[in-house]
């Protein structure tokens, strides 16, 4: 009988985020191997490992089971706001990671982020889409498609002002798909939308429409001021539409350090003149989409498959 496994998730399906599609394909991915039961946390039922994402929201999962089965392998991936604010402030989080066997994080320059006590912990494993072959794509306009949540870390903001700044450039549009995670980000969404007639805000959408819409995007837009490694950033890569993200070390881990299409955070005016640029000067957005292109492979579902296999494996190989 194959052993069991608890995957441990802050985010179930009707979260519709990132954490909860990164438990869904990794159940799936592990499902012949393991007996994958996926949970919002631990309710004492016996499991041969653990893999939980998030240090800090799934902390009570994860202290718990090291309590009860502290000869089980306890894997912990970091998934974004644990590894850059928690476990500098949060005791939970902290806790999480010297119980952790492995600490799965999900791009290159992570490692270099975590404390110096835990880094050799540390597995890089990037995140995974299949690839789809580019669309071809109007020439009357540009169309930039942000994707995410409405909350401070996603920096809408960053958006919102960039828009403004090209109210005058009917040539460029902005979508913004995204749920309301914060009231008053919702309210500031629909004020943008009704002042700037150049951008819309799409709401929350089926994953499946998202991706159609990422396909027919031009460029994909990333704010983030804070990121483990944005799911969507490689969804984009991986259909072939380039990306204008914010230089943090979650991009940058995910996109290269030479990648062209950085802007600083929170920078609306450097948004605003890469979208004229892209607009006005089509061998650049080529140019981004051919580096885009190069880091593709990264993010293979086979990759990434191998990579979690094999440290839960050696895990449980190596467990007393």
């Amino acid at each position: 009988m194959n052993p069991s496994l608890c995957l441990v998730t802050p985010a179930l399906a009707a979260a519709n985020n990132g954490n909860w599609q990164t438990a869904r394909r990794w159940a799936r991915f592990l499902a012949p191997d393991y007996r994958v039961r996926v949970c919002a946390t631990w309710d004492g039922e016996p499991a041969d490992a653990m893999l939980a994402l998030h240090a800090r929201r799934s902390a009570p999962a994860i202290h718990a089971f090291a309590q009860a089965f502290p000869r089980r392998p306890l894997v912990v991936a970091l998934t974004g706001t644990d590894l850059y604010r928690d476990i500098a402030v949060d005791a939970s989080a902290q806790h999480s990671l010297a119980l952790a066997w492995h600490l799965i994080v999900l791009h290159e320059r992570a490692p270099e982020d975590l404390p110096a006590a835990v880094r050799d912990k540390a597995v890089v494993c990037f995140q995974s889409t299949p690839a789809r072959p580019p669309v071809p794509k109007t020439a009357h306009h540009l169309r930039a498609l942000m994707v995410g949540h409405l909350r401070d870390e996603k920096s809408p903001q960053t958006l919102w002002r960039a828009a403004a700044l090209l109210q005058h450039r009917h040539d460029i549009r902005i979508d913004h798909i995204g749920g309301v995670l914060e009231p008053s980000l919702g309210d500031a969404a629909q004020a943008c939308a009704a002042a700037h007639p150049g951008y819309r805000w799409l709401g929350a959408r089926p994953h499946a429409e998202t991706l159609r819409r990422i396909r027919q995007a031009h460029v994909l837009v990333h704010t983030s001021r804070m990121e483990g490694g944005a799911h969507v950033v490689l969804e984009a890569v991986r259909r072939g539409t380039p990306v204008l993200a914010s230089r943090i070390a979650g991009n940058v881990g995910m996109l290269g350090a030479g990648y062209g299409g950085y802007f600083p955070p929170g920078d609306a005016q450097g948004l605003a003149a890469w979208l004229e640029q892209v607009r006005d000067a089509p061998a650049m957005l080529k140019a981004l989409a051919a580096q885009c292109e190069a880091r593709a492979p990264l993010f293979d579902p086979a990759r990434e498959r191998a990579t979690l296999r094999q440290i839960l494996r050696q895990a449980l190989e190596t467990a007393p």
